[in-house]
């Protein structure tokens, strides 16, 4: 199996620092923004975009984690019959998403249904004002209307192929491949995110 790099450590952080000042023009500030990652490295994400929105208005934020929360969605994910060794990580949210603006993070959009299982979550912790969604990678194959609001790197990719995305806090190391699938794994889903 053949690896090919897309995003390396200097292409993240670039990808990042974009995404995070689009999420402070669209919300207008910080003012009722909350920000979800959807583990794990959706999480991370999450942390390293409220650093970056702490590092261009430093005025604005006193502390990341007063923005930062993680979103757990496996008990609303429509595959647990297929997979049902997941397990539930906690959900931590800085405070009630009543009439905020929530943006969710992940790594991967590939099909959309972990967003789905997301906006689900969402749904029973509040009604936030709106819910807009931040990806490092699009892969495309989406199966459902979702799309991203803020995409770190649009990666058109075969069906065939999945997406690994490294975090060096979750993996030791800072990366975007693509990888062509052994035939065998093809029906899964392809990337990180389902």
């Amino acid at each position: 199996m053949t690896a090919r790099t897309v995003l390396q450590q200097a292409d993240i952080a670039r990808a990042l620092t974009r995404i995070s000042h689009e999420i402070l023009e669209s919300n207008r500030g910080t003012d009722g923004l909350v920000i979800l990652g959807i583990p794990t490295r959706g999480v991370v994400l999450a942390r390293r975009i409220a650093e970056n929105i702490q590092r261009i208005e430093p005025a604005a934020i006193a502390s990341p984690a007063d923005i930062v929360g993680a979103l757990d969605v496996t008990m609303y994910r429509d595959d647990l019959s297929r997979h049902p060794t997941r397990t539930p990580q906690p959900t931590s949210v800085p405070g009630p998403i009543d009439g905020k603006t929530v943006v969710l993070v992940d790594d991967v959009l590939f099909s959309g249904r972990t967003i789905r299982a997301a906006l689900d979550a969402v749904g029973d912790l509040g009604r936030p004002r709106a819910v807009r969604l931040a990806v490092l990678v699009d892969r495309g194959h989406r199966e459902l209307p979702i799309r991203a609001d803020f995409v770190g790197k649009n990666l058109p990719s075969a069906a065939s192929e999945r997406i690994f995305v490294r975090l060096s806090e979750v993996d030791g190391e800072e990366s975007v491949t693509i990888e062509e699938s052994p035939a065998e794994s093809r029906t899964e889903s392809q990337g990180t995110e389902g």
